[in-house]
């Protein structure tokens, strides 16, 4: 009796990389970018309020600074893939064979016999050749598209989220707190999403969460030595 094939879904993490690059981003910036800042303005003796008032406009100006950033720089790589597309089917117009040996040329340094290569390069040809040429020879697919719109509102909004975890402590704490109470929970919340991140990209967790809270925590002592500095200055 003939085995029967058995069809199952398979989930790989470089579906998840156009947006988890962006989100993992963001929210590592949101989260360390706002906390060093109202940490630094903490360590300068400044009240509860003008913490949170130099942490909520860090927010709306590091937002809003992400989603142009990633949208531009998107829009660059997105603008680059349209040119190359656009130049492969002037060429697969103007020069169908010497693209299908081009192609055959591909799956013949895969290991592919001659017969089987070009037997699939017609095949593919037929069904979708600028499809066929765009993965085999410029490396586009479904998958590493360039989506300038999708970047910007993730970076945006997962800074804003990140952001927001030092605020909220702020709130929550005493003035006489404040500083300590920052750096510990910005340092756990940086463990926590450092490790999430590297899971979600199949990373290992453990050196995800120890990259990003090393990193924080020198972030966060540059900047509180910086505003004890001027604050004693002051």
């Amino acid at each position: 009796m003939a085995a029967r094939a058995v069809s199952h879904p398979e989930f790989h993490s470089v579906e998840r990389i156009g947006w988890l690059r962006a989100a993992v981003l963001g929210a590592n910036d949101g989260l360390l970018s706002t906390a060093s800042l109202v940490a630094g303005v903490a360590a300068a003796q400044a009240t509860t309020s003008d913490v949170l008032i130099a942490g909520f406009a860090g927010l709306l100006a590091g937002a809003m600074s992400m989603a142009t950033g990633e949208f531009v720089s998107v829009s660059s790589q997105a603008d680059t893939e349209k040119a190359d597309l656009a130049l492969e089917r002037r060429e697969l117009e103007e020069d169908p064979e010497g693209e299908l040996e081009e192609l055959t040329g591909f799956y013949e340094a895969r290991g592919v016999s001659r017969q089987t290569a070009e037997a699939v390069a017609r095949e593919l040809t037929a069904a979708d050749a600028l499809g066929a040429h765009a993965r085999e020879e410029l490396g586009i697919t479904d998958i590493t598209t360039a989506r300038p719109l999708q970047a910007a509102l993730t970076s945006a909004v997962t800074f804003a989220v990140g952001a927001a975890s030092p605020l909220i402590v702020v709130l929550a704490s005493p003035t006489a707190m404040l500083l300590p109470a920052i750096v510990v929970s910005t340092l756990f919340f940086l463990a926590i999403l450092g490790a999430l991140g590297a899971r979600a990209g199949g990373a290992n967790a453990a050196r995800g969460a120890l990259r990003v809270t090393v990193w924080g925590a020198l972030a966060l002592a540059v900047t509180s030595a910086a505003g004890a500095l001027f604050g004693a200055a002051v």
